[in-house]
């Protein structure tokens, strides 16, 4: 899954480009690398970023691009989007997936995909914890204890994604247009280190296998490679980020979603070559 950010404000300045030429252009590269999706961002959904725009701005960014894309790539469009109105513009302009990184906090999001017979990628997101959680982590005196710094994150986002499995099914989407994300990235005040909450996740991976449906994961030079490797700049986390891409596919994921495809799917076919040869 290729990322294409039409986002000034987005993390990593690389994945953003400007007027619809460059756009086309590095979609039809990503490509011809092998990515099957191209997800279009007209918003940063960093959690660590004021990144706010309003929907008519994130609207106009967003259909412009998709709609270019849509009639001339070999592949799907998804539209990177949690708000229901952009949502359709964007569906209607040709996307065929939406990416929803707030686990379907809109349930109007979900009618959109339904209407327009769609695909959606459901991310799990801080805000749609809640308050009685009984994945609550452990605590111990100075913090929290080894077993909760390791077993309450996946537990956490296992039940996030649960709900937002059971929202989408409530809205009438239908079970095989379903994708979940674990949402790497987006849990910044959680009892723990971001980055340490990212990694515990990432091993957990094999833990969310019983909720029946694939996993899309997004590791791409964010902030806990860069909290691991000592690389504050996005542009020199390329190396983490494949080795955090391998992991993820040992542990089940089905999707990468990247903005390095050729790099990306060289990591992803030998980490799905050693898969395979597992007991």
């Amino acid at each position: 899954m290729g990322v294409i950010n039409v986002s000034p404000e987005s993390f990593h300045a690389g994945s953003v480009y400007h007027g619809d030429e460059a756009v086309l252009k590095a979609a039809l590269g990503m490509v011809e690398a092998g990515a099957v999706l191209i997800d279009v961002g007209a918003r940063s959904s960093a959690p660590y970023l004021e990144t706010g725009i309003s929907e008519s701005e994130e609207t106009e960014r967003l259909v412009r691009a998709v709609g270019m894309l849509a009639a001339k790539l070999p592949v799907p469009v998804s539209a990177d989007t949690s708000r229901p109105a952009v949502a359709r513009a964007a569906l209607q302009a040709g996307a065929r997936v939406v990416n929803d990184v707030s686990a379907l906090a809109e349930p109007a999001l979900g009618r959109a995909v339904v209407e327009h017979d769609a695909g959606l990628v459901v991310g799990a997101s801080a805000a749609r914890r809640v308050g009685a959680d009984a994945a609550r982590p452990a605590r111990a005196e100075g913090g929290l204890s080894e077993m909760g710094r390791v077993e309450a994150p996946i537990i956490t986002v296992r039940g996030i994604l649960e709900r937002a499995l059971a929202a989408a099914r409530t809205e009438g989407v239908p079970e095989e247009r379903i994708v979940l994300d674990p949402g790497i990235g987006f849990f910044r005040d959680a009892g723990v280190p971001w980055h340490v909450w990212d990694v515990a996740v990432l091993a957990g991976l094999p833990a969310l296998a019983g909720l029946g449906r694939p996993l899309c994961v997004g590791v791409s030079r964010k902030s806990f490679v860069g909290a691991i490797t000592g690389r504050e700049d996005p542009a020199a986390r390329l190396p983490g980020s494949l080795a955090a891409t391998a992991a993820a596919v040992l542990g089940g994921a089905a999707l990468i979603r990247t903005h390095d495809v050729a790099e990306t799917l060289d990591a992803v076919r030998v980490a799905e070559r050693v898969r395979r040869a597992a007991p």
